[in-house]
C-alpha cells in the first residue's frame, strides 16, 4: 500500500521544481492557478516552499489550508501562524506577503468562489472536524 502523505510530498517536490525551472509555464495551472508559497519553518528556520491553488481577490491571493481534508493543519499554515511573513511566486513574479486567516465575513464571501474553482474543497470540509482555514496573502 502506498503511503498517501509520501506520495503527496513527492508530487509536491516535482511540481515545485518544474514550476521554478519554467517560471510557472509548467505547473502554473492545474485546472486552477497555482502559486508557490515560501514560509519559514517554525522549528528549523529554513525556507519551505509549497505549491498551492490560489484565488485572486483584488491585490490579495487566497489559499486554502485544507491538507486534503486531514484533521491536522498543513505545515505551511502552522509556519505562517508562527511567522506570517512569506513570499509568493506567481509565474515569474516573486512578492513578499503577510498572511492572515480570513474573517468570518470574508470566508463566507470567498468559500463559494474557492469551491467553484476547486470542488474538492467541499469534500475536504466534509471529511474533517475542523473548519478549514481560508488564508489571505496580502502583498507588503
Amino acid at each position: 500500500m502506498i503511503n498517501h502523505r509520501w506520495l503527496i510530498r513527492i508530487m509536491s517536490v516535482v511540481h515545485r521544481a518544474l514550476y521554478q525551472a519554467s517560471g510557472g509555464l509548467i505547473g502554473g495551472s492545474v485546472g486552477a492557478p497555482v502559486l508557490l508559497l515560501t514560509t519559514i519553518g517554525r522549528s528549523s528556520g529554513q525556507p519551505r516552499t509549497t505549491p498551492l491553488l490560489f484565488l485572486q481577490d483584488g491585490s490579495n491571493w487566497v489559499v486554502v489550508a485544507s491538507n486534503a481534508g486531514d484533521d491536522r493543519d498543513p505545515a505551511w499554515w502552522i509556519n505562517l501562524k508562527a511567522n506570517p511573513v512569506a513570499t509568493t511566486q506567481v509565474k515569474r513574479a516573486v512578492k513578499r506577503v503577510r498572511a492572515r486567516e480570513a474573517t468570518a465575513e470574508e470566508r463566507a464571501r470567498l468559500w463559494p468562489r474557492l469551491v467553484g474553482m476547486y470542488a474538492s474543497y467541499e469534500d475536504y470540509q466534509q471529511r474533517t472536524r475542523r473548519e478549514i482555514p481560508v488564508v489571505i496573502l496580502e502583498p507588503e
